[in-house]
């Protein structure tokens, strides 16, 4: 046999943490409502919040229920775009993201047990790592180099 067709080892895939039986939409539900009526009052993010939200609480507490469903339990429940709608928000700052993940850390911890918390943090950590990296950290275009006028000569 040819060694083009040899046999190799596949690197193993590091399994994801087992999320118990117990966390279905109705669970996710609650935490997500636990953690946006934190977000609702914590002095910084809850006026960011009322001024994008207004009064359509209720629309917003089911699409991250989605979100958070597709996001723990894979179950493809969410369909939405958030970078773009997180992109258009021009008062967030970088350091908002570190309220978020405190009050996020606060609700799982208190709703979850320690297993079950570390793994929402950590999907959580990453999409506010996304999120912050798409908001606030663009490379420059391509092939135009970071601090230099991308306009040809003789053009500006």
């Amino acid at each position: 046999m040819s060694d083009r067709f040899s046999l190799r080892a596949r690197p193993v895939q590091p399994r994801e943490p087992a999320v118990p039986d117990s966390v279905d939409r109705a669970f996710i539900g609650q935490l997500v409502r636990d953690f946006y009526g934190r977000v609702r009052a914590d002095p910084r993010l809850g006026p960011i919040f009322a001024g994008e939200i207004g009064q359509a609480w209720e629309p917003h507490l089911e699409k991250m229920t989605d979100f958070w469903c597709s996001v723990i339990l894979r179950n493809g429940a969410y369909h939405g775009r958030p970078v773009p709608a997180h992109i258009k928000l021009k008062q967030v700052r970088p350091e908002d993201f570190d309220i978020w993940l405190d009050l996020f850390r606060q609700t799982v911890s208190q709703r979850c047990e320690p297993a079950l918390a570390a793994v929402f943090v950590e999907r959580a950590e990453r999409i506010a790592t996304s999120l912050k990296l798409a908001m606030f950290y663009r490379l420059p275009a391509a092939g135009v180099a970071a601090g230099t006028d991308p306009t040809p000569p003789g053009e500006g």
